[in-house]
């Protein structure tokens, strides 16, 4: 059986970042200027998730091109030249998350489910997909949804998005926020709650388009 081939753009890419990986590690001044050019808004996308400072992402994604460059020298090729920037700016983003002065975090309990006496929850949940959903247009609802996942506390939104946008696994998460494998658990459980909160909430009060 032939092996599958690889789509003519797809190759293309292929070949363009190798010769950009080979001009990088040849010291090629301008390689490093198309690096940058090529990269900035993608990576500038990744911090702005966890940053909420437009000049902290700004300084997460230099720090991620400094880090990116000094250590060129390791870099395998193994992986595309955008995923392992990706990892990088994800790392550099949480080091700032880390370095700047902490604010106390606002209560999640009012977004969690409440329990009756017998064991049910006090108000069932809404489905809001398929019914506020559906009248709004899909980029009017990414919007929506950004704002909910900015709206949580730090400590929850941050394992939110490692967990379900940056698709880490718990223990990479763990390790990333130096967090006990059960802590991430009970965070990311809150947090999906939270969020279901915060968005019928906020798709409820959408007008039908």
């Amino acid at each position: 059986m032939s092996e599958q081939a690889v789509p003519p753009d797809a190759a293309e890419a292929q070949r363009e970042e190798e010769e950009l990986l080979l001009a990088l590690r040849a010291g090629n001044d301008a390689a490093y200027e198309r690096l940058v050019r090529l990269y900035t808004p993608r990576l500038l996308s990744v911090a702005r998730r966890f940053l909420r400072s437009e000049e902290d992402a700004r300084d997460a994604v230099q720090d991620a091109f400094l880090s990116a460059f000094r250590s060129l020298g390791g870099f395998s090729g193994d992986a595309r030249i955008s995923t392992w920037l990706h990892r990088i700016v994800v790392n550099a983003s949480l080091m700032k998350l880390r370095t700047r002065r902490r604010k106390p975090e606002t209560s999640i309990e009012d977004l969690l489910p409440s329990f009756l006496e017998d064991g049910h929850m006090e108000r069932q949940a809404t489905p809001w997909r398929g019914a506020a959903e559906d009248r709004l247009d899909s980029g009017r609802t990414r919007e929506i949804v950004r704002a909910a996942i900015d709206g949580l506390p730090e400590g929850y939104r941050t394992v939110l998005l490692l967990r379900d946008i940056e698709e880490y696994d718990t223990q990479q998460t763990a390790d990333a926020l130096d967090l006990t494998p059960a802590a991430v658990k009970t965070r990311l459980h809150r947090a999906r709650q939270a969020l279901r909160t915060l968005l019928e909430r906020d798709l409820s009060r959408e007008p039908a388009s």
